[in-house]
């Protein structure tokens, strides 16, 4: 279908490509362009939660249980009546999620013209406050096929409270809105779960759909094959870390730590490894099921430059997850100790010493053994941010490590240690890179821009047939849009009971790297290659015109999960 542009911005104003992507017509699976009309549901089994089912049917008494759906070419005959929609991005923002608004935005409109979509600013916090705009064809027609989440905003306010779900049922009712539309990642889902609970339970008459949206790809399972923005995102990733590979293969002098987004899982790191066969790539899950310490990942990225160095090839590129360094069992211990050390007032008279020496001999003290072993081999800038930066509660922010100057400047020592003994003559200089914003708005890849079109618009078609505490589900990725299968799944089939803030809490369970899947065993395979040999490969620029085989391209790990 084709989409008329109706905004007054000058068209001037805009790219070469910016003009052309408001042009492209997503593509839909074949089953949803039959028609509004000619789209039936087909149910499946009655579904439980991976884990911990009588815990979660308890708290989820009115939506634990319903059946997958699946829709297929047929008679529509879901209750024709208007729908007055509001939708909500929550979390991180990943490329597409404007094309889920829009695919909502025109399924709405190709049912009832009467129809409306309200968009809540900011995210959840938009709700609570009522904070909102309603969508017309040209702000919706602003901001097809781009990057991005500025369409409404986003936030991270979580929607958890009886108190706030009060709020959030008589904002629903002062505008008449039958459906609310949740678009986020694992707890922003979590929460609409919960909201779609209360919902049902004080017969609220609204429904609440979720939208599965990470570049972390962490929220994944059976029925949800992959999260949108990852596609993206990891090609983004990708892209750059190919001109460094170039780089680093003609320079042929420096060693470049390239840290990629993921605190709780390396899918984005095992991705980009997999399109770009870089030296050396951590991955998170590995280290902790080997309990690998410091040490060990250091010889391990230190045997790589040695066997590299000794063949006269003083370069390379190595991939670090965000969040390997609380993987590492003994780090997480000296961060558990840290905590301690900190607690209450004792943060005050270590913040109270004058200098680094005295507080590093106010550490040393209070360090057990072991803590301090680790503590110690640590670079001084990175002894220094683990007492300076503070979250909320006082804790240490692993997140802000930069584990990519970390690593760099352990596999020194370590190769400084190898040369006095006679093993290593090579050079090592170390340079250093962080990618994460860098691609959360990118120009969504065609695959974003179509899959996140089909959540949006397969989204309304959930809300039209009644469906409540449901996930918008896309599947059969790999193949070309015209295969893919919509349909939806509970909320609750992917929940389980964590511990949270000392409490039980239900969410979703996060996907991590398998190590036993076939992406990892892929680069299982391959890696000591890599590591000793250059077999850089150079994905490039996201192509968006041409051949399906270079621009529909799907991820790797996709396509290697699916045994293609």
């Amino acid at each position: 279908m084709k989409f008329k542009s109706k905004r007054s911005k000058n068209m001037t104003d805009l790219s070469p490509l910016q003009k052309a992507r408001y042009q492209y017509a997503p593509k839909l699976p074949k089953m949803l362009r039959n028609g509004i009309s000619e789209i039936s549901v087909l149910e499946g089994e009655e579904t439980t939660s991976v884990a911990d089912q009588e815990k979660i049917e308890a708290l989820f008494p009115n939506t634990y249980g319903k059946k997958e759906i699946t829709f297929q070419k047929g008679q529509n005959t879901s209750v024709a009546k208007k729908q007055v929609v509001g939708v909500i991005l929550s979390g991180g923002q990943a490329p597409g999620g404007h094309n889920v608004v829009c695919g909502l935005y025109d399924a709405l409109k190709a049912t009832n013209p009467e129809n409306v979509l309200y968009g809540f600013k900011k995210g959840p916090s938009g709700l609570l406050e009522d904070d909102y705009l309603i969508f017309d064809d040209a702000y919706i027609d602003q901001y097809r096929n781009t990057g991005g989440f500025d369409i409404i905003g986003s936030g991270r306010t979580k929607l958890e409270t009886e108190e706030q779900f009060a709020v959030a049922a008589e904002v629903c009712k002062k505008h008449d809105i039958t459906a609310i539309v949740i678009i986020g990642g694992d707890d922003s889902n979590t929460n609409a779960a919960v909201l779609a609970e209360y919902f049902a339970a004080h017969d609220a008459g609204v429904q609440v759909i979720g939208c599965p949206k990470t570049i972390d790809g962490d929220l994944k399972n059976e029925d949800i094959e992959c999260s949108f923005g990852f596609d993206t995102a990891t090609k983004t990733y990708s892209e750059v870390i190919g001109n460094i590979e170039r780089d680093a293969n003609s320079a042929k002098k420096y060693w470049h730590f390239v840290k990629v987004m993921g605190r709780s899982a390396s899918h984005v790191a095992l991705e980009c490894a997999l399109q770009t066969q870089p030296n050396v790539c951590l991955i998170s899950e590995e280290v902790a099921e080997k309990k690998m310490s410091l040490s060990q990942i250091a010889d391990y990225i230190a045997d790589s430059v040695e066997a590299r160095a000794a063949k006269g090839m003083n370069f390379g590129v190595a991939i670090i997850p965000e969040g390997v360094v609380e993987f590492v069992p003994e780090f997480s211990a000296l961060i558990a100790e840290i905590n301690e050390l900190l607690a209450g007032s004792k943060a005050e008279t270590f913040n109270a010493l004058p200098n680094w020496k005295e507080k590093y001999a106010f550490i040393e003290k209070g360090l057990s053994q072991e803590a301090m072993s680790v503590f110690a081999i640590l670079p001084e800038g990175i002894q220094q941010q683990l007492f300076l930066e503070r979250d909320p509660h006082g804790n240490v922010q692993v997140s802000l490590i930069e584990s990519e100057k970390l690593f760099s400047a352990i596999v020194k020592a370590k190769l400084e240690e190898r040369r006095a003994a006679g093993s290593y003559k090579g050079k090592f200089n170390a340079l250093h890179h962080f990618f994460g914003y860098e691609g959360r708005c990118a120009f969504p890849s065609n695959f974003d821009a179509d899959y996140c079109y089909s959540l949006g618009y397969n989204a309304f078609m959930l809300i039209q047939y009644g469906y409540n505490g449901y996930l918008s589900k896309v599947s059969n990725l790999s193949k070309s849009a015209d295969e893919w299968v919509a349909g939806g799944m509970p909320i609750t089939k992917m929940m389980n009971i964590e511990r949270r803030h000392g409490e039980d809490k239900p969410v979703i369970r996060k996907a991590l790297v398998e190590l036993d899947g076939k992406p990892f065993k892929f680069f299982e395979a391959h890696r000591e290659q890599w590591a000793k040999e250059t077999c850089y490969t150079y994905p490039g620029a996201i192509q968006y015109y041409g051949s399906a085989e270079v621009c529909d391209l799907t991820t790797r790990t996709l396509a290697l999960e699916k045994g293609e």
